[in-house]
């Protein structure tokens, strides 16, 4: 975590094109939802705030549902974005989650409350958590348990935390999408759009409520092994 000249703490990618486009970074104290379709950059851009965030000295924790500690680790460094360091001297924290599917409204309930519960029990020296992702839990809740947890998350972030949710888009509905971005401080949208004769992934600023510069940006970018997130030029990606 960095902080800018006005004195506002910011979560940095580590990009400076990225972060740029994204308003400067996410002030500190955000609950930011990540919504966008299957292979569209979400894991990625969580991994690229994950390393800036230790870079900057942050401590942090990482919720998954797609990934081992090891295949986790594993994943970053082949992107360039070491933590190994990090995970051993306890600035990073990996929670592997398993949620089960087929549950009723009851189980998803507990689950959450479990994970809200889990992230309050936590050291405040872990002011970032990102959970990755919880398509799974969210498209098996009723409306009332999506809701609380989402509260629940803002409340942690009103304490000091910032906690980023990474959702499918095909899990949420766009009458509940309206209730829940309206509980959170940021909204991030990634999509793939054909451009020319290619696949482009795009990230979509649609909200950052206290950005250090204006945001509603439209970034694209590509995933390079080595690298991570590279912005392309939309007039290149048509080439």
């Amino acid at each position: 975590m960095a902080t800018t000249e006005q004195g506002m703490e910011i979560i940095f990618t580590g990009s400076s094109e990225i972060d740029k486009k994204m308003g400067g970074g996410i002030p500190a104290g955000s609950l930011v939802l990540l919504e966008g379709q299957s292979d569209a950059g979400k894991s990625v851009l969580c991994q690229h705030f994950t390393h800036g965030s230790l870079s900057t000295r942050m401590s942090m924790v990482y919720y998954t549902t797609e990934n081992t500690v090891k295949s986790l680790v594993s994943q970053m460094s082949s992107l360039n974005l070491d933590i190994t360091d990090y995970f051993l001297c306890d600035r990073m924290r990996i929670y592997p989650l398993e949620i089960a599917s087929g549950g009723d409204d009851t189980d998803s309930a507990v689950a959450f409350q479990v994970l809200i519960d889990h992230l309050d029990s936590l050291p405040t020296r872990f002011n970032l958590a990102i959970i990755d992702s919880l398509t799974g839990l969210v498209a098996h809740s009723d409306d009332h348990s999506i809701i609380d947890f989402f509260a629940g998350c803002k409340k942690l972030c009103d304490n000091g935390r910032t906690v980023f949710v990474v959702v499918h888009s095909y899990a949420v509905d766009d009458r509940m999408l309206i209730r829940v971005r309206s509980l959170c401080d940021a909204h991030l949208v990634l999509k793939m759009e054909q451009v020319g004769a290619r696949l482009v992934k795009i990230l979509e600023v649609a909200k950052v409520r206290n950005a250090d510069q204006s945001t509603g940006n439209i970034i694209s970018f590509d995933v390079e092994p080595g690298m991570g997130m590279k912005i392309i030029p939309i007039s290149k990606a048509k080439a």
